[in-house]
């Protein structure tokens, strides 16, 4: 390590802050957009460090240990996003009909720097002490060595913000097309089976292709597992049983959506939960350590290299105490005025207590399983199901006495708004220790990381209401009665869909027990069988279970371009393997895909801004008299050009890079 990195290197600066939070603005845009087409998000920190040392390379005392506060900032606009996975729900049961600024800045912002608070304790324990891989903070810490070492690694950050930019710019064009009407949105084909019907459908987006490639072959294939259990067994099996004199597109879809969609929320929660039980053990080994750890320190005396500065626990105790205030508040102003304020008081202390000890055991899991598995592959659509599961069934148990429509519509909104809370809560807390993690490794100073978390929190915080209010005046979200929506192609929102359901079962009494619980099975025969394929393969394969519940809870048009870009990524890291360049040609593979999430995504979100300005649904539509077939020709065939063309450019400027 060089001598800069123990005499306080350039590290908290203006410059950093201002560029962390600019990216923020725009990840988080994105990562909204996504959020609610796909129900996935993907991690931030590369792309940020990339685009960071690019622009900071301009000055000549900017530091690894800068960037990495830039990345860390921006880091929280993938993780704050998440939130979208519960709150457009509020929409679904019509508590809401706009996204309201303040309640939901601050269930952003309180969740958020709880968070942080919450996973300062257990840094020592689960980074600095702990042999936990933690791939994606490894991989930033990688990416920020390699792009400030040395001169090929300046090349390779210019080449990388090249990439971002060319993977930008083309799914931004491809979504041009699919807007203009130039290429058909989705290419789909449905076909008999007997008395029933089946088919399969995959829309035209490189951000889902993107998507796939940075979730990797192992998620991608279970993908593909869901897709063939629920649209080669169940779809076809359920639509003989049940058969309609409908078109096939419409019988197929109709039962999938029905039917098959609720068995794949039963395998989602069983497999939720069967991972996040066999995590128990050493989160709550990791806990011990980080107390035992925080002992041992106090007693070493001593000054503490600046290495391991965290905040001052008494600052962390207080933050956390006075964070309940607003997070009371914010309880109280939500409950005004409604069906519920006989038991306001009951409601609030019960909302708060579930936040303050149900956020922290959510945070102490979530990082744990950041440095287990990695950000983007942490079943947090299983601990949001866990989360609105118990406090469903904590205020149902408080306005029992009093249930009627009114009230239960009025609990289950409740339910929602502290699930929010407490979900801001766990994936900033995912979050915290993964950036903690490349700190680590570039020999940053944590109590700088942490401030830096908080700034982002609080950038991204500002972002999630405006955007999702745009989104839901222009689109609507599937499920909500849209009556505000200009569009009439909602945003399928799968995730809030899914929460909002359950929300709604557990306190109305009026769940679909039954294809849960079939889910449910196949749920556990899929953990049985990702338990074997592990034993047998000794850890090499895998088929983990979570994603394929969610191929079989998802469309097939947002799975079908997952498991493309899942194969084509793995194909292309296989073609790069033994060449010289191919580590770099990867990264910057990685760059490009990053660049189609971000690029389609933000082109969305001005399509609904035009959408809004212009009052039309489709502003952009071209009358071209292109049939439909045509324009799934077209779709396919200009999509696998821009994806094979940016493979080269990847390969070739690698190439270039290590000559």
């Amino acid at each position: 390590m060089d001598k800069s990195t123990h005499n306080a290197p350039v590290e908290f600066t203006i410059r950093g802050i201002v560029l962390g939070v600019l990216i923020t603005l725009v990840f988080t845009a994105a990562q909204v957009y996504l959020g609610l087409k796909v129900g996935l998000t993907f991690a931030t920190s590369i792309p940020a460090a990339v685009i960071s040392m690019a622009l900071l390379s301009a000055f000549k005392d900017a530091t690894i240990q800068e960037n990495n506060i830039v990345q860390t900032i921006a880091s929280a606009a993938g993780t704050l996003a998440s939130v979208i996975f519960v709150l457009p729900g509020l929409l679904m049961i019509g508590w809401w009909s706009n996204i309201p600024f303040w309640p939901t800045f601050g269930a952003c912002a309180v969740g958020g720097v709880l968070g942080v608070m919450y996973t300062m304790p257990l840094r020592r324990a689960l980074v600095s002490q702990s042999d936990l891989p933690y791939p994606e903070g490894v991989a930033a810490a990688e990416v920020l060595k390699v792009g400030t070492a040395s001169r090929s690694g300046a090349r390779e950050g210019k080449a990388g913000l090249w990439a971002v930019i060319w993977g930008s710019v083309a799914s931004a064009f491809f979504a041009f097309l699919a807007a203009a009407k130039l290429i058909a949105a989705e290419v789909a084909a449905f076909v008999r089976v007997g008395n029933g019907a089946t088919g399969i459908g995959a829309s035209s987006s490189l951000a889902l292709v993107g998507a796939g490639h940075l979730m990797g072959i192992t998620v991608g294939m279970a993908m593909l597992v869901g897709l063939v259990i629920a649209w080669g067994v169940l779809v076809p099996l359920l639509t003989n049983m049940n058969p309609a004199d409908l078109p096939i597109a419409d019988l197929a879809n109709g039962v999938w959506r029905n039917q098959v969609r609720m068995m794949g929320a039963g395998t989602i929660g069983a497999a939720a939960i069967v991972t996040l039980s066999t995590l128990a053990k050493p989160v709550i080994g990791g806990l011990k350590s980080a107390l035992e750890a925080s002992r041992r320190a106090k007693s070493g005396g001593g000054e503490v290299p600046r290495e391991d500065q965290d905040l001052p626990i008494f600052i962390v105790g207080l933050v956390t105490l006075v964070s309940m205030v607003p997070a009371g508040w914010l309880l109280a102003s939500f409950l005004e005025g409604g069906p519920l304020g006989s038991i306001a008081t009951p409601l609030i202390a019960v909302g708060v207590a579930y936040i303050l000890i149900a956020g922290l055991l959510a945070a102490a899991v979530c990082g744990y399983m950041a440095g287990l598995i990695g950000s983007s592959n942490s079943p947090v659509s299983g601990l949001a199901i866990l989360t609105i599961l118990g406090a469903a069934t904590s205020v149902g148990m408080v306005g029992r006495h009093i249930m009627g429509p009114d009230t239960a519509n009025a609990l289950i909104a409740f339910a929602l708004f502290v699930t929010t809370v407490v979900l801001a809560v766990a994936v900033i807390g995912n979050d915290n220790l993964q950036d903690l993690k490349t700190g680590q490794l570039v020999g940053a100073t944590p109590w700088k990381q942490q401030v830096a978390l908080i700034i982002g929190v609080f950038a991204g915080a500002c972002v999630v209401p405006p955007v999702l209010e745009l989104l839901n005046h222009a689109n609507g979200f599937a499920g909500a009665p849209n009556a505000n929506a200009i569009s009439d192609q909602p945003l399928a929102a799968p995730q809030a869909t899914l929460i909002s359901t359950l929300a709604k079962g557990v306190i109305g009494g009026d769940l679909n027990w039954a294809l849960i619980g079939y889910g449910a099975l196949i749920g556990l025969a899929l953990v049985a069988i990702d338990f074997t394929l592990k034993a047998v393969s000794n850890k090499k394969y895998s088929c983990p279970p979570l994603g394929v519940g969610l191929a079989i809870y998802l469309p097939s048009a947002v799975t079908s371009p997952v498991v493309v870009g899942a194969i084509a990524g793995w194909l292309f890291d296989r073609a790069m393997k033994n060449k010289k360049h191919g580590e770099a040609a990867s990264r910057l593979g990685v760059l490009v895909m990053s660049g189609f999430i971000v690029g389609e995504s933000l082109f969305n979100v001005a399509l609904a801004g035009l959408i809004v300005l212009t009052n039309k649904g489709e502003p952009l539509a071209i009358a071209t008299g292109l049939g439909e077939s045509a324009g799934m020709i077209i779709a396919t065939a200009v999509g696998g050009a821009m994806v094979v063309a940016l493979y080269r450019w990847s390969a070739k400027s690698a190439r270039a890079i290590e000559a």
